[in-house]
Order: C-alpha cells, then sequence, then structure tokens
C-alpha cells in the first residue's frame, strides 16, 4: 500500500468516527514526531500493538479486501508483567470489502456490530485438517446458541453480535446498499503476530510504499523508547 492511501484511509475514518460520536484515546493522534521523544511510560502501547491498523491483506486493492482496525487495549501473552487477559477494537468494514476466512488457535472473541450498514458473517467448523468442514456450525448470538448449516452467512444489524470461538472459521463484509459498519471487538488476549489461522494465504501487515510523510503511525511502526 501506498501511504498516501493510508493517510486518506485514516483521514476518512476519523470522520467516521466522529460521525458515529467514537471517540478514540489521545495517543492515537501523536505525530511521528511525537512518538520519536516518548519515553518506556508509553511501552504498554509499543509491545502489546495498539492504536491504528490498516491492511489490505498483502492484496493490493484495499477497497476489495481490506479493513481498518484499531486496538484500543490489550494483553500480552509474552510479557508476565502485562496482567490484562481481554483485548477491545474498533474495526471498520466497507461495503463488500472482504476480510478473508480465517480462524484464531488461542483467541476467542466478539464481533458486534456497532453502528452502521448491516454486518456479514460466514461462518465454518475446522476439519481435522485445517479444511472448511462440512457440519453443522454451533453459533452463539447475543447469548442465543443455534446450530446453522456449513457456510451459513449470518447478518448483524447494529446492536447485535456474535461470539467466535478457537478454531471456528469466519469471514465478514458490510451488505452491500447499507454502508459501512462500524464493529466492535471485545476478546482475549489478541497477537495477530502468531494467532491468525487464514483458509488462503493471506499478508497480515502492509508492504507499506512511502510516497509522502506518514500522517500517523501504524501499530508495528513504533520506533523504541527514547532513554
Amino acid at each position: 500500500m501506498k501511504r498516501s492511501e493510508i493517510n486518506k484511509i485514516l483521514r476518512e475514518t476519523i470522520a467516521f468516527l466522529k460521525e458515529q460520536n467514537y471517540a478514540l484515546p489521545p495517543f492515537a493522534y501523536f505525530t511521528p514526531e511525537e512518538w520519536a521523544e516518548k519515553g518506556h511510560e508509553y511501552d504498554e502501547i509499543r509491545n502489546n500493538m495498539l492504536g491504528w491498523d490498516i491492511t489490505d491483506y498483502g492484496h493490493g486493492d484495499f477497497d476489495r479486501i481490506g479493513l481498518f482496525l484499531f486496538t484500543i487495549r490489550n494483553g500480552n501473552l509474552k510479557d508476565p508483567n502485562c496482567k490484562k487477559p481481554y483485548a477491545e477494537k474498533y474495526l471498520i468494514s466497507k461495503e463488500d470489502q472482504d476480510s478473508p476466512m480465517h480462524f484464531h488457535w488461542n483467541k476467542m472473541e466478539d464481533i458486534i456490530n456497532r453502528a452502521g450498514g448491516h454486518l456479514m458473517v460466514k461462518v465454518y467448523n475446522c476439519g481435522e485438517n485445517e479444511e472448511l468442514a462440512d457440519t453443522p456450525v454451533t453459533v452463539n448470538l447475543d447469548g442465543c446458541v443455534k446450530t446453522v448449516p456449513a457456510g451459513t452467512v449470518l447478518r448483524l444489524l447494529p446492536g447485535e453480535s456474535i461470539t467466535l470461538p478457537p478454531y471456528q472459521y469466519h469471514e465478514f463484509w458490510a451488505e452491500k446498499g447499507y454502508g459501512p459498519c462500524l464493529i466492535g471487538e471485545v476478546s482475549m488476549v489478541n497477537d495477530d503476530t502468531n494467532d491468525n489461522r487464514f483458509y488462503e494465504p493471506q499478508g497480515r501487515f502492509p508492504t507499506i510504499e512511502e510516497d509522502e510523510p506518514p500522517l500517523y503511525l501504524l501499530c508495528h511502526e513504533y520506533p523504541a523508547a527514547k532513554d
């Protein structure tokens, strides 16, 4: 992705969040120059990859296959001093913008349609060899447990949610014609480096072409703490 495209997405996202009356924490707006001066008091943000996260999954076509994320809080499985066993994110999915089929080996998560359009979620069980199993899927929708056929697409309206356990494949997008979705994710500790199993190989973090200065740094770009 070009840095200019990332900057454009950031500006659009900030405007959309303001329209939905959702505010971000102060560190969201630290400039690269400010990050260069920050000390170890901000290590939780650095080490746990809080903040802006934009991915095209390596396809180079963000509007078709991609996702915006902002991690508000997160624990760290590698840091015994970090006691948080949970994580929280905002996600934004555009109309027909696919977040590809995947599951998590360890993380259970609630995906919540916070505001905007209709969130579409396709679900499968994971087979013995991590294939898409052709077996009925047990889903939990706002505390209501039901069984649906493999490959069912569930429609979540604003305020509705689904609980996704480990090893349950899922793919999601905002339904065309109803606008983008502001999505909440409340989960166990999030580890995007090691805990994503995509059904088809995908890149998780973008390769960035620096065609202009960054507006804000992404969660994997923070400089080391200033001593």
